[in-house]
């Protein structure tokens, strides 16, 4: 058998062990028995605070080693600019789609969780800041602080900050050293989130008791059904829409680049992994839409790692809902700025298994939000991973387009 089925068939295996645990915490919960409550809270307790645990090493180490990695491509010059603008415009613009989808739909509130009182009220102090107020907070003045804190902006304006710094130095033997310790560090840091994902059915189990002995099941399932619309409909959008009018834009012809590119976009449907479709990528754009062999080899491998068009979204809207879900006040300048900060972390999401699932995850514990919603979420993002995944290479794709294009105009 090959590794494909297998590798096909242990998926299948997980999705059906997420849904059964979801199913069996929500007939536990509706159960109503109070000892299996307490015990349902104490176990989404501890799934929390492994969370917490994993998420300030998860954030940084990801936007830092993929940041850094960019040094070695910058030699490449106006092909290397070109992707990142494209890469950058792109992956901004299916954020800022998924936001404005979120004002109009609207999703209500989940049911509120019981335990999450410390955290309700530090989300209540965030939302009453003031905006000059909030920025002070983000801009550290002790290296440590943040890191003790679990300051998610803070760590993550650090961690552009030093990953921008290593991608503009001189590769030395010294140099080399620090990339590989972050890079072995990050391998650490898998094998342990593999080793928590492994037993995730038992947190989901209670994630979603814990939920259901509190909620209304009218109201939680209005509620996420329209938060499933905003992602999915946003994906769509960002597909059918807006990717289009950026080819436009450059004079080529959308229809033809989907219709050549599209083994490639399908593979992605179905293996969920842009970096497993990468070798179908490269050969599709250069045999099927004679993209130049030069920019599809320097590009694609480059858009794999930080064009994730669906990932933004996904962490834009999930954490309004979340943190909507927690209290928070959404200001027109707090949505902004988790516009931005989605961006970055969608182009520092480095490879973590579950990908930008467990970056929202990481980013929601780190300002304490309730992540048991997350646990409700989970076993529908299978679908909606797919689906980000066929648009992360069709942006791949559009972007190396745009880019031969703008490079053999010249």
């Amino acid at each position: 058998m090959s590794t494909d089925k297998i590798k096909g068939k242990g998926q299948q295996r997980q999705m059906l062990v997420w849904t059964g645990a979801l199913a069996i915490g929500v007939a536990l919960g509706m159960m109503g028995i109070g000892w299996l409550d307490e015990v349902m809270n104490f176990i989404a307790s501890v799934y929390t605070r492994l969370f917490q645990l994993l998420a300030v090493p998860t954030i940084v180490l990801a936007v830092i080693t993929t940041l850094a990695s960019l040094g070695a491509q910058s030699d490449s010059g106006r092909i290397f600019r070109t992707t990142l603008k494209y890469t950058i415009l792109t992956t901004f613009s299916a954020a800022a789609v998924g936001l404005v989808l979120y004002l109009i739909v609207a999703p209500g509130n989940m049911p509120a969780i019981q335990g999450e009182t410390e955290a309700l009220t530090e989300l209540t102090e965030y939302s009453q800041m003031s905006y000059k107020e909030h920025f002070l907070s983000v801009v550290p003045n002790n290296i440590v602080r943040p890191f003790l804190e679990g300051n998610v902006l803070s760590l993550i304006l650090i961690a552009f900050a030093v990953g921008m710094a290593l991608s503009r130095i001189k590769r030395s033997e010294g140099m080399e050293i620090v990339l590989k310790g972050l890079q072995g560090l990050q391998e650490l840091l898998f094998k342990l989130i593999h080793w928590l994902i492994w037993t995730l059915p038992l947190g989901i189990l209670a994630f979603a008791g814990q939920l259901a002995s509190q909620m209304s099941a009218g109201v939680a399932a209005d509620s996420l059904g329209k938060y499933i619309l905003v992602i999915l409909g946003g994906n769509c959008i960002q597909f059918f829409i807006v990717l289009p009018l950026f080819l436009l834009s450059r004079g080529i012809n959308p229809l033809h680049t989907l219709n050549r590119m599209m083994p490639a976009v399908l593979m992605a449907l179905f293996t969920k992994s842009s970096a497993a479709t990468l070798p179908v990528t490269m050969e599709t754009a250069e045999r099927r839409l004679g993209v130049s062999s030069k920019v599809a080899r320097f590009v694609l491998p480059i858009c794999t790692t930080i064009n994730m068009n669906g990932c933004a979204a996904f962490i834009l809207v999930t954490s309004l809902f979340v943190m909507q879900n927690g209290g928070i006040e959404l200001s027109l300048s707090t949505m902004l700025l988790w516009l931005l900060l989605s961006v970055v972390s969608a182009i520092g999401n480095a490879g973590v298994p579950m990908g930008c699932f467990f970056l929202t995850l990481s980013l929601m514990t780190g300002i304490g939000a309730p992540v048991a919603i997350m646990g409700i979420i989970l076993p529908v993002y299978t679908i909606i991973d797919m689906i980000e995944t066929a648009e992360n290479v069709w942006s791949d794709s559009c972007v190396a387009a745009m880019t031969d294009h703008d490079v053999s105009s010249h």
